[in-house]
């Protein structure tokens, strides 16, 4: 016991912390984390209010928040920090010197390989443990976007205006970027510790002074006509980040309640597993689960709102006429927690990943286009095995949940009783899917997936399999005419199983206003 909570409080960054990691019993490497960001919140209403486009050039924005970014790695990981600088500055020598046509491969090829060779060491070398600090997630971070620049650097100098989607005309870069913009883009202040990835161009309005102004121009343009923003001041984000930091305190204040007291790993432990009836296990995964989700909410929000308190963030004027600062949100608490699919909820969890899997593999690809998504999101989480018993599980349970809402749901909704009960039902189903497919994920390893999975008696595997082959026998004979109603009547198009079947692992239906 004490050995786990030595190696607990280790961390290759700064011991500074020490004292008020061992008086509050949490790790220094989180406590590293949280004073960074905290810090990072501070800074950022600082960087809007006095550091301002009107009152400091391009430059020295840039400047200022690449520094504080660096300060950050070098504070919470100490010499691991030289990891996520050595493949931003590798990367940034292909941008200049590589052919422009195969740039982006280049570019793909060089930030996975090296966020993969780390991956196999955390798993291969350190025997599933994360050894002091796990410098992997702003690795990850930096992968997309690394990756995202130079996808949109080869759209806006290689192709024709007609081979781009709107969406990437409107993001397309047509200038390589300098270092200064390069570094700042990737390693600044506001994202670099949990992110999240967002586009180049959006970046270089929000340090130039016009992030705002852009949009509200877009939105008076479509409610106006012309010249309304001029008139409209621009929005403040105190409201939306006051609200967020009120959800950060919920979820910090759950975490010290409640998720400490439901270890994932209790979900494994032999005597538990051994002695506990099968429903009593059930509700126990159940309630890990939930409780285990947040403290990725804190720290989500909390990056959200850093991004807001510095004045970028801003979507645009909302349906009420209201601001909106979720240009670069990465979750949706409210539709994970109330999901009534399996796609909902991917939908709405980590949805800037998704945006990235989308912008840079699905729309891409010439073909196997699921596939080589389901490779991509596998390959950036790591090596664990866990994390492929997640993703593999989800396979089955996707397309039973498919194959259950076009056998089902047209049934249940020729009355409120009726659709309320489905509603239900489908909301249960599916929150105790997403545990049975997430715990793996926490628990990493083989053996510790392998003993969950038996002590669940493989039921949801065996079930969605079931369902898939069962529903699919019903479906087989009408398969041909349902292509034929496809066909025929388009505009109602959106029920029938084609949009689902095209959406990616990752898939993300809150595009945002371009």
């Amino acid at each position: 016991m004490g050995e786990g909570e030595d190696t607990g409080f280790k961390t290759t960054g700064s011991k500074w912390l020490l004292p008020v990691s061992e008086l509050l019993g949490f790790p220094l490497d989180q406590v590293n984390f949280l004073a960074c960001q905290l810090f990072a919140l501070a800074a950022a209403f600082w960087f809007r209010l006095y550091l301002s486009p009107s009152h400091a050039n391009p430059l020295v924005r840039h400047a200022v928040a690449t520094l504080l970014g660096i300060v950050f790695l070098i504070f919470c990981f100490g010499w691991y920090s030289a990891h996520i600088l050595t493949v931003v500055v590798g990367s940034y020598l292909i941008i200049i010197n590589a052919d422009i046509n195969n740039v982006h491969r280049y570019s793909m090829v060089t930030a996975m390989g090296y966020l993969t060779v780390c991956q196999v060491s955390r798993v291969f070398i350190y025997n599933y443990g994360v050894l002091s600090t796990d410098f992997s997630g702003p690795l990850m971070i930096v992968t997309q976007k690394i990756t995202t620049l130079a996808f949109q650097l080869h759209d806006g100098m290689c192709k024709k205006s007609e081979q781009l989607s709107p969406g990437q005309k409107t993001l397309a870069i047509n200038v390589r970027p300098s270092l200064i913009q390069y570094l700042s883009y990737n390693l600044n202040f506001l994202s670099i510790l949990v992110g999240p990835c967002s586009n180049y161009k959006e970046y270089i309005d929000f340090i130039e002074g016009r992030h705002i102004s852009r949009r509200l121009r877009q939105h008076s343009g479509t409610c106006n006509g012309h010249n309304g923003y001029d008139k409209t001041p621009e929005p403040s984000p105190n409201n939306a980040v006051c609200r967020k930091l009120l959800v950060c305190s919920g979820c910090m204040l759950f975490f010290l309640t409640v998720t400490r007291a439901l270890p994932i790993m209790y979900n494994v432990d032999p005597q538990f597993v051994n002695n506990a009836p099968f429903l009593t296990r059930l509700t126990y995964a159940f309630f890990s689960i939930q409780a285990a989700r947040p403290k990725f909410y804190f720290a989500w929000t909390l990056s959200d709102a850093v991004h807001n308190a510095a004045g970028y963030g801003f979507l645009g004027m909302d349906a009420n006429g209201k601001p909106s600062w979720d240009l670069i949100c990465n979750i949706n608490i409210l539709r994970i927690e109330t999901a009534t699919s399996f796609k909902t909820f991917i939908d709405n969890w980590n949805i800037q990943t998704g945006i990235w899997l989308k912008a840079v593999c699905y729309d891409r690809a010439p073909r196997h286009r699921l596939a080589l998504t389901f490779i991509l999101s596998a390959l950036w989480h790591g090596v664990y095995p866990g994390y492929y018993f997640t993703f593999i599980t989800a396979i089955p349970i996707t397309m039973a949940a498919r194959a259950v809402r076009k056998s089902v749901r047209q049934h249940m909704l020729s009355s409120r009783g009726l659709k309320l009960g489905y509603d239900l039902f489908t909301w249960a189903a599916t929150q105790l899917a997403i545990c049975y497919t997430v715990i793996p994920f926490l628990l990493l390893a083989v053996e510790s997936t392998l003993v969950y999975y038996r002590s669940m008696y493989f039921h949801v595997h065996i079930i969605s399999i079931l369902a898939v082959i069962a529903l699919h026998q019903k479906h087989k004979p009408s398969e041909l005419s349902a292509t034929n109603n496809k066909c025929s009547s388009s505009s109602s198009s959106s029920s029938s199983p084609c949009p689902a079947q095209c959406q990616p692992i990752h898939s993300n239906n809150n595009n945002k206003v371009d």
